[in-house]
């Protein structure tokens, strides 16, 4: 999409379940193997009382909405700040949310508030910053 089609207010959303195939690849990828993701005798014991994903796995999703839907391939990641607010659960269904809040044309970039939820609950928080290069 073409940064002068792009509209404040325009928002896209993914939603996944998580698996516990995804936490034990994302641990793989990411060498994070904090028992906390890992070992449910530990997790049991923590504050959360069972085992949580990973944050970054649903922040993800953010990513995978930029890639694909708005703005679209060949945008490019300037920044993204985070908020983790609630854990993320083995089997919960996490939706991914991306909202424009801001178009600075002259710079090419686009500013986003982001938000995942479980349950209609915010569980992460933030602000993206894309840029979208001229030939796109």
């Amino acid at each position: 999409m073409k940064i002068e089609e792009i509209q404040v207010g325009m928002s896209a959303s993914y939603s996944q379940t998580i698996t516990d195939a995804d936490i034990k690849g994302y641990a793989g990828i990411s060498g994070d193997n904090n028992p906390v993701h890992m070992d449910r005798d530990y997790a049991e014991e923590s504050r959360f009382g069972r085992r949580i994903a990973h944050g970054l796995i649903s922040a993800g999703f953010f990513s995978a909405l930029f890639g694909t839907k708005l703005p679209g391939p060949g945008c490019v990641y300037v920044s993204q700040s985070l908020n983790f607010k609630r854990p993320v659960y083995i089997d919960d269904t996490v939706a991914a949310i991306v909202t424009v809040k801001e178009i600075d044309l002259a710079k090419q970039r686009v500013y986003f508030d982001t938000v995942c939820k479980v349950k209609n609950k915010i569980v992460i928080s933030g602000d993206a910053e894309i840029y979208i290069p001229k030939d796109k």
